[in-house]
């Protein structure tokens, strides 16, 4: 696939370079200024700026990273050198408030010279564009180099790259790499000349920075962690740009980076801005900013440009890897994975913003993602490909509610939605209450967030259920919500609270499963926690009662519970006085006391542990639950913005701690995790729509007017217990129904009186769910209930008896 046309041709010059293979890969900053994208969906390549450089190009989905990072180095090759990324101030700007171009002008410490680049992506070509234009002291320009330096990544590793220098159509280039994918850079000038190198003992960098003149000429670096560099002569070119193409061999790199060089960049900034322009950010959302809208159009076009162009309607988490710069090939996935959750919040957003049609492409996408028992993977490859397989109910409850959404406002054009709900709200009946993982990707347990979503999607499925003429079934799936609602206080607080001295009674993160229960695990102890990444030799098992945080506001989010319930209100107290840091921009929370996902202590990179920081997406979810309690959330809003970086990147954690200069890190500002979160970026934007609606835009009607009732008005509880024998319940209410429910038709055989007598039933159909079948008591009854189990279909028996106390 790589072999090279006659038409174009090797340059040897000195040869292969030395020191091959190079250091060890490592990818590049996580805090991104920009992600940029073309509109169009055929100019399938992404890219990231930071510190002023371009970072990370995907292509051809925005999951396969192919470059660490581009940048220029400067000379006048005897008294200075300089390195765009550290000896340069620099200014970011986006070229137009309404598209994905930047524009970066840098300024050496000094004054002599300035460099302007502008970013964008071909509008039609998987080809990244950096326009420059240097001016300042003319003595200097005379006498001064610049040099293009990339670090290829190709098919998302450092490791196993090969480059080439290369003369096309009269003009020196380079290419690169790996496997049936290759890249070219090359220069609208050519470049004078070209050198290829490994990383660590060969490349451009340590040539220059040497002597600060260029002497090797190295025509390729074959098998390894490679750099290839390309020299442009500033005394004959003021202005230049530098194409960076990628296609499936050399032939389609090399001539769409020669075929986008050919047309005037001015037509492609041109063309690029008018794309952008077919997708306005909502201004009617500007009004309740207060950075005039700034934030609202990057966030909106942010959220836009993570969706994939061949795997359209699917969402990335972020095009970035937490701090990429301190790790290798070995890690794979950095954010740039489909997890469920994180993309029906994306979704929703753009539901926020009035795109139907996206949020309808994301989720045919999801259901076309679903396996066949109804559940959808931790996260996954843009293909589909699972990448952890951990199972959390919540991202199976979130697909059913945006199907609900789109369902009530008519956006499901022609996709039947039925099938897809029917067969995850079974997933749901079949597991929920407990999860494996809450939605921090960790613990298992009830957890009052994933509750939370599961209840929602209950009910959301058994509305469209009932809108598709299903009323058995809506009414089983409501039975089970109710079940579980009835139970939310008794599963998921503590009356023995210890975090704050007037408040014992409050929600807990998550309750870890009873014996008996799936995923229960006897070595960690009953009722305790072990929490992950914690730093070595600390305590990393707690009692459950021990840790806490504000995943119960999505009760109040969903409409599950009121703004003003005491257990909400109460446990609010104890989240401020655990979680919350006031910072110089606004408050902001951590995700719970003792995480260890974030920066170190002493600001080093998480490396397997750490401390967790402050998010500022719950400062989103707090503003939205102050906003339901009737209160301003202005000051929220104001706080989301200031967090954002000069580029309007919303970062996943921000440094919650004194300055630390020296590591880049400073009390409010970004710390080293994902930069931008596209979760962050939605709530965000969904703030804005609750806030210009006068009511949290992700409440569910149907879900607030079946529980959001004053707790004196509150429905009775259910009266049914439901039975599972992978969760077997002990007991069951007098007066209520035991319901035993099985994915299997089956029969129960039961007595109240030793076997003196026995009765029978046979299940009934639930459709997806499976089958259920119920066991009466009366007021009053005392004793138990004995019974086992029959699936006339396998002929086969439980083999055995359970006991259920009644009373």
């Amino acid at each position: 696939m790589n072999a090279l046309s006659a038409a174009y041709r090797w340059l040897d010059d000195q040869g292969m370079a030395f020191g091959a293979p190079g250091l060890e890969p490592r990818w590049t900053s996580s805090k991104k200024d920009a992600v940029c994208t073309a509109y169009a969906a055929s100019s399938r390549v992404w890219f990231t700026v930071s510190h002023g450089t371009l970072n990370e190009v995907y292509y051809p989905t925005i999951d396969r990273p192919q470059i660490r990072d581009m940048e220029f180095l400067f000379t006048d090759g005897e008294t200075f050198f300089h390195e765009e990324k550290r000896d340069f101030e620099y200014d970011f700007h986006y070229v137009d408030p309404d598209a994905l171009a930047v524009r970066v002008v840098a300024t050496d410490l000094q004054g002599r010279y300035r460099v302007t680049k502008e970013f964008l992506c071909d509008p039609h070509h998987p080809v990244v564009l950096v326009r420059v234009k240097i001016d300042g002291e003319e003595d200097l320009l005379q006498r001064l180099k610049c040099y293009a330096l990339l670090a290829p990544h190709v098919e998302g590793g450092g490791a196993g790259n090969s480059g080439r220098s290369i003369e096309v159509a009269g003009q020196r280039a380079l290419i690169a790499w790996k496997n049936g994918t290759s890249l070219s850079m090359g220069a609208s000038c050519g470049f004078t000349r070209s050198s290829c190198g490994f990383v660590g003992s060969s490349d451009g960098y340590q040539d220059l920075i040497q002597n600060m003149k260029m002497d090797w000429q190295f025509g390729q670096a074959l098998n390894g962690n490679i750099a290839l560099m390309g020299e442009i002569d500033v005394a004959r070119n003021r202005e230049f740009t530098v194409a960076i193409a990628l296609g499936e061999g050399h032939h389609a790199a090399l001539a769409g980076m020669m075929q986008s060089l050919s047309t005037p960049y001015e037509a492609h900034m041109k063309r690029f801005i008018e794309q952008w322009y077919r997708a306005p950010a909502p201004e009617y959302l500007a009004g309740k900013s207060t950075d005039g809208g700034r934030l609202m159009r990057i966030s909106h076009n942010v959220v836009l440009a993570h969706e994939d162009k061949t795997y359209t309607g699917a969402f990335i988490a972020s095009a970035s890897i937490p701090w990429g710069a301190s790790k290798g090939d070995d890690d794979l996935g950095g954010y740039h994975l489909v997890w469920t959750r994180d993309m029906v919040q994306s979704a929703s957003a753009l539901l926020a913003c009035g795109r139907v049609d996206t949020a309808r492409r994301a989720l045919v996408y999801l259901a076309c993602s679903q396996r066949p028992d109804g559940s959808f993977p931790q996260n996954f490859w843009i293909d589909g490909t699972p990448y952890w397989t951990g199972i959390q109910l919540d991202e199976v409850a979130f697909p059913i509610i945006l199907a609900w959404r789109l369902w009530k406002l008519g956006g499901l054009g022609g996709f039947d939605v039925f099938p897809f709900v029917e067969n995850a709200a079974a997933f749901l009946v079949h597991y929920a209450p407990v999860t494996q993982q809450e939605r921090w990707e960790e613990n298992a347990g009830y957890s009052p967030s994933t509750l939370a979503a599961v209840i929602s999607g209950l009910i959301c499925a058994a509305d469209i259920a009932r809108g598709h003429k299903a009323p058995e079934l809506a009414e089983f799936l409501e039975v089970y919500a109710d079940w579980i609602e009835s139970h939310l206080e008794e599963w998921t607080t503590t009356t023995n609270g210890v975090l704050h001295p007037d408040v014992r009674y409050h929600y807990v993160r998550v309750v870890p499963p009873y014996p008996g229960d799936p995923f229960y695990n006897q070595a960690i102890g009953d009722g305790r926690l072990n929490l992950a990444n914690r730093t070595p030799g600390e305590q990393y098992n707690f009692a459950a009662n021990e840790i806490v945080d504000a995943g119960f506001l999505e009760l109040v989010r969903y409409g599950v519970r009121r703004a003003d319930d005491p257990l909400i209100v109460n446990s609010l107290k104890v989240i401020d006085k655990v979680l919350r840091i006031d910072t110089p921009y606004g408050p902001c929370w951590r995700r719970y006391n003792h995480d260890g996902y974030g920066q170190q202590k002493d600001g080093g990179p998480f490396l397997h542990y750490g401390q967790g920081r402050a998010w500022p997406l719950l400062t989103g979810e707090r503003a939205h639950y102050e906003l339901a309690a009737g209160k301003d959330v202005t000051p929220f809003i104001t706080a989301l913005e200031r967090f954002s970086s000069f580029g309007g990147m919303l970062p996943e954690q921000i440094w919650d701690y004194h300055d630390l200069p020296e590591e880049g890190l400073f009390f409010g500002r970004s710390a080293g995790a994902a930069q931008p979160l596209v979760w962050a970026h939605s709530e965000y934007l969904k703030l804005l729509r609750s806030s210009t609606d006068g009511q949290v835009f992700d409440r569910i009607s149907c879900v607030a007017e079946r529980y959001a009732a004053p707790c004196e008005q509150r429905r009775g509880g259910c009266q049914i217990e439901i039975f599972k024998i992978i969760r077997p319940v002990h007991t069951v209410g007098a007066g209520k129904r035991l319901r035993i429910v099985d994915r299997d038709q089956f029969q129960v055989i039961w007595t109240t009186d030793g076997w003196t007598t026995r009765q029978a039933a046979d299940s009934k159909s639930a459709g997806y769910p499976g089958f259920f079948a119920e066991i009466a008591t009366q007021s009053g009854q005392q004793g138990h209930i004995e019974f086992t189990l029959y699936w006339p279909q396998q002929h086969r028996w439980l083999g055995y008896n359970f006991t259920v106390q009644v009373g």
